[in-house]
């Protein structure tokens, strides 16, 4: 099992390397960015995780940094999902660590700086009997607070993150009578109602029609490059993760390929889905990998 990482200790973005310089937290050109372990949204050491003896995730050493829009891409049965579990704290590793903001994943507690959305759920599929803006008012919801009825500014909270998500103009519709695409929006402005520094999605447009799709990854899109929150999203749509992350992290039960997604290669796909594949780009260099 890998050795703890001690809290005082920094990581080097770009090397493998910790360095105990509480004070080196600048930029270094050569060697990537140092951060403090508190600053680093998501990072995997060393981790296994099994069901009895047979591994999902063997030996996953990657971390995501702030202001990233990272995804996590790989078939059917990879070890996606049980992935994302660990980060969150679901599951416990078998061997290594899981960091969420410099603390071990299963025991992090400061949930305001970190939304989930969940692939769409029978739930929202019924006659569910709730407004929209009642479903994303759950999202500030933080355990009972007597002096909550004081607080002015839990309903502007609720308003903006409906703005954010483009939901604003739905906020009395009927959860039932919405679309695949606009459920979706409503879990996401559910989980920025308390302003998360990082928001983790698995597999949010899966159901979704192309319409509805384009308009999630706008939306996406500003949340990450004009707020600054860290995303995660679980896909397995090449297209989608190659158009809009920044990073790309494709597993099949190993990591096959970390970097950034212009890096993403013939290759590297290959490896990930055991059969010849071929990326073409439809960008201003057209090119074919």
């Amino acid at each position: 099992m890998v050795d703890k990482v001690a809290k005082n200790e920094s990581v080097e973005i770009g090397s493998n390397e910790l360095t105990s310089d509480t004070e080196s937290q600048n930029m270094n050109s050569s060697e990537g960015t140092v951060l403090r372990p508190e600053q680093i949204p998501i990072r995997f050491v060393e981790t296994w995780f099994s069901y009895d003896s047979d591994p999902v995730v063997r030996d996953i050493n990657f971390s995501i940094t702030p202001g990233e829009f990272a995804a996590i891409l790989g078939p059917n049965g990879s070890g996606k999902t049980t992935l994302m579990k660990l980060a969150l704290g679901l599951l416990k590793p078998t061997s290594g660590q899981v960091l969420l903001f410099g603390e071990p994943a299963e025991t992090f507690t400061n949930w305001q700086k970190v939304g989930y959305v969940p692939q769409r759920t029978q739930a929202t599929e019924s006659r569910f009997p709730a407004s929209v803006r009642e479903i994303v008012n759950f999202g500030s919801y933080s355990g009972f607070d007597p002096l909550s009825i004081f607080k002015r500014d839990k309903s502007n909270r609720v308003e903006e993150a409906m703005e954010m998500a483009g939901i604003a103009h739905l906020a009395p519709r009927r959860v039932s009578d919405l679309s695949v695409g606009q459920q979706q929006r409503m879990l996401i402005a559910r989980s920025l109602v308390r302003r998360p520094d990082l928001l983790v999605m698995d597999e949010p447009v899966a159901g979704v029609d192309a319409a509805g799709e384009e308009q999630f990854h706008t939306m996406v899109r500003r949340l990450n490059r004009d707020l600054g929150i860290t995303i995660v999203m679980v896909s397995h749509d090449i297209g989608a993760v190659m158009r809009e992350a920044t990073t790309c992290a494709c597993i099949n039960r190993d990591i096959v390929f970390h970097g950034p997604v212009h890096q993403i290669d013939a290759q590297a796909l290959s490896g990930l889905y055991g059969f010849p594949v071929d990326v073409l780009m439809h960008d201003d260099e057209h090119t074919h990998r």
